[in-house]
């Protein structure tokens, strides 16, 4: 995709588009497109790859749409929803954030029974990752590699396929007792080489707490995928940011990892978790 230089765009936040360029069957290079709206209507993508060692400034105008109504609202709840939308829309719902919750596999649904038909009855894995450690996740198998993207990982390993959500969550749930289901951001944002052997080390670890009781639902699949981000530079010490603490930030754009820009200033911006926000970027 074409990238004019010099360019500023206006619009509201959305997650970054990650797309996986494959170098080899278990390495990818990671591509980010992105993908912003103005108020509910989208805008052209554009490649950020490109942006890379330029200047980048971004500046928050104040206001904030959510994601799902356009509304606007003075601060978001889930990804850039408003609160009446966070307690009504499917993509809130609590199995989302828990799926050991999700009950759609006894034909009960908790919000919305065809988005819980299409999104949670269907084939999920539970998977181990680095992202600035070991981590304990889950997903759908076909999101698989976005959801590695999105966390910033640099290597991940399949640790069971099942049928359904709630399945792969109740793993989770007992594998949590060894390994943490979250990102170490800090650790995250520093350049790390992946090291394949110790999560295979870590799979067996992990399917020994599992027991009996899953082996039916155990990956055959022991490659150990990764990532290489984007960067120019890796800044030594790093500290994330908030728009609503530090409405502009400026400088020379060194790397995108996960859903974070990084200035090589040492500030780092969680996109996705600005979603509705208004901003003007500007590239030089």
């Amino acid at each position: 995709m074409a990238f004019i230089w010099s360019m500023e765009w206006t619009g509201n936040v959305r997650k970054l588009e990650v797309h996986a360029q494959e170098t080899s069957t278990t390495r990818m290079d990671v591509k980010y497109l992105w993908k912003g709206t103005r108020l509910q209507e989208p805008t052209i993508p554009w490649d950020l790859n490109a942006a890379l060692g330029r200047k980048l400034r971004l500046d928050f105008t104040g206001a904030i749409h959510c994601t799902v109504t356009g509304k606007r609202i003075r601060k978001t709840y889930g990804d850039g929803m408003s609160f009446d939308a966070w307690r009504s829309a499917p993509e809130a719902v609590e199995s989302v954030l828990r799926p050991e919750l999700s009950r759609i596999h006894e034909g009960i649904a908790l919000r919305d029974e065809a988005w819980e038909r299409e999104h949670h009855l269907a084939p999920h894995l539970t998977y181990l990752s680095y992202t600035g450690g070991i981590k304990v996740g889950v997903t759908r198998s076909v999101q698989a590699l976005t959801r590695w993207m999105d966390q910033g990982a640099t290597a991940a390993i399949r640790v069971l396929d099942v049928p359904y959500r709630q399945l792969a969550g109740s793993a989770e749930v007992a594998l949590k007792s060894v390994f943490s289901d979250r990102t170490q951001v800090a650790a995250m944002l520093r350049h790390t080489d992946p090291d394949p052997p110790a999560l295979l080390v870590e799979k067996e670890r992990a399917l020994y707490v599992l027991g009996e009781d899953f082996e039916p639902f155990i990956a055959d699949n022991d490659e150990v995928v990764q990532f290489v981000y984007p960067a120019v530079d890796w800044p030594l010490s790093i500290k994330t940011a908030s728009l609503d603490r530090v409405p502009s930030i400026e400088g020379t754009l060194v790397a995108v990892k996960g859903q974070y820009l990084v200035w090589d200033t040492g500030v780092a911006l969680n996109i996705r978790s600005h979603a509705g926000y208004e901003v003007v970027v500007q590239v030089e």
